[in-house]
């Protein structure tokens, strides 16, 4: 018989091919083209072999394909694999020490974040119209102004081993506080919890951070706690978390080297009104009128209230020609009808709270008399109120200072600031050793120049 010769078989149709299916992959496929090429080899090979089975042959032929082409493809992947194991390897050799900075960093970023997204809420709930374009612009000059002291205080803020940030004392998210130990650790130190300002609605722990960071020069630890802003949170609300927070202070700051009894309450603008809030309510709860909390008002050596307003019903009016809109206000404060409830000045005038209000601890309120973001008569029309209904109080003015100078400009001046002293004086008073320490405690150093400090002042939109 003559020999014969296997062809190989091919089809122009592609519906019709055994190779592959209709819609298959182009003939760029890698997998694809290397299987045809090496067929086409087979074929030659196969055109000198004797006489096989023509199932046989290309039964043979198409393993022989396949083997060929898997051994390939896993080669290609094994190389692909250890050159990405071997990038891989080579990114985690990064040395261990870098990961604390790298974290205090990240955090610095995220704290960054925030402010400035409650810093663009201020403005969306405020209405962006002409007057708060013109107040924005008034606010970044100042900060830039005060940066040189920002930066200063900032850099204490996220890296000083004396500052315990973001303490958990409650179930909510902005349920924190940050702590600031005094260096000197010979003993219980007293204690300022303290609720900062910001219109109800920028609100933050950090704003204390210069206050915290002075006062624990001076052995006296302080607690800034945070709460639930608007629209995250109404009146109500923060006052519940201020309520927690000081909770928190009273029944765990000694295993931080606090003194449970010497705890002072404080609060600067908006924060002051919270905690005096906050304080009158406790009042009312432990006098049997409300329900009963997990601190006493008795645990309150005093309160200090740094240029707040505690009367409702005479700032609406007021705020609202400042740019604070009469109807986010009341949204704030949960309608017209709570301006009471939330109206310190208001509530303790009621007769039949009178033994909640006895209860109260010596309250003193600063104020400047130059103060436009709440006028300095809040505070001393509230002292003088507490003075009729028994409570021992008394409101200390400080002579052509505004909003900002007691809180932040005076005390980046350095040297010595009236209104701290009066504070420090107040707390240690009693205590011969601490008022020996602060009669040779050094000047505090100045932050920033002099010349920005008075162009911050006349840009202040506060």
């Amino acid at each position: 018989m003559p020999s014969q010769m296997i062809l190989p078989i091919t089809n122009h149709h592609p519906s019709h091919s055994l190779l592959e299916k209709p819609n298959s992959t182009s003939d760029d496929d890698p997998i694809t083209t290397t299987t045809n090429s090496l067929l086409f080899e087979d074929e030659k090979t196969i055109s000198i072999k004797p006489l096989l089975p023509r199932t046989l042959s290309y039964t043979n032929t198409t393993t022989t394909t396949t083997t060929t082409t898997s051994t390939t493809y896993y080669q290609q992947r094994r190389r692909r694999i250890a050159s990405e194991n071997s990038l891989s390897s080579l990114s985690s050799s990064a040395p261990d020490r870098r990961n604390s900075f790298g974290h205090n960093v990240g955090h610095a970023a995220a704290e960054t974040f925030l402010i400035t997204r409650l810093s663009l809420k201020l403005l969306r709930y405020l209405g962006v119209g002409y007057k708060w374009i013109t107040r924005f612009l008034a606010l970044s000059c100042y900060s830039f102004l005060l940066f040189p002291g920002f930066f200063q205080v900032g850099y204490y803020y996220f890296f000083s081993s004396q500052v315990r940030r973001s303490i958990v004392y409650g179930d909510q998210p902005r349920n924190r506080l940050d702590l600031y130990l005094p260096k000197n650790n010979d003993g219980p130190k007293p204690v300022v919890a303290f609720v900062t300002g910001g219109a109800w609605i920028i609100g933050y722990k950090a704003w204390g951070c210069l206050l915290g960071q002075q006062l624990s020069e001076r052995d006296i630890l302080v607690a800034c706690i945070d709460y639930r802003n608007f629209p995250q949170g109404t009146m109500s609300d923060m006052v519940k978390d201020a309520s927690q927070g000081i909770s928190f202070v009273c029944n765990n700051i000694a295993e931080y080297g606090g003194d449970p009894d010497r705890i002072y309450l404080m609060g600067q603008s908006a924060g002051a009104h919270i905690a005096a809030c906050t304080l009158v309510e406790q009042a009312i709860n432990e006098a049997g009128e409300g329900e009963s909390t997990s601190w006493s008002v008795s645990q309150i050596k005093a309160y200090f209230g740094l240029s707040g307003g505690y009367n409702l019903f005479k700032l609406v009016d007021y705020f609202h020609s400042r740019g604070l809109y009469r109807s986010i206000f009341l949204s704030i404060m949960e309608g017209e009808k709570s301006l009471e409830r939330f109206s310190p000045e208001v509530v303790v005038q009621n007769p039949n709270i009178r033994n909640a209000v006895s209860l109260l601890p010596p309250i003193i309120l600063f104020h400047g008399t130059a103060d436009y973001s709440i006028p300095s008569d809040a505070s001393k029309s509230f002292a003088e109120t507490l003075q009729r209904v028994g409570v021992k109080a008394e409101s200390i003015l400080f002579e052509g200072k505004t909003h900002t100078d007691l809180f932040l400009q005076d005390p980046m001046r350095g040297g010595r600031d009236e209104m701290f002293e009066d504070l420090v004086g107040i707390i240690h008073a009693g205590d011969a050793d601490a008022i020996a320490k602060d009669a040779v405690a050094p000047p505090r150093r100045r932050l920033v120049p002099e010349f920005m400090l008075q162009l911050a002042r006349r840009v202040s939109p506060f």
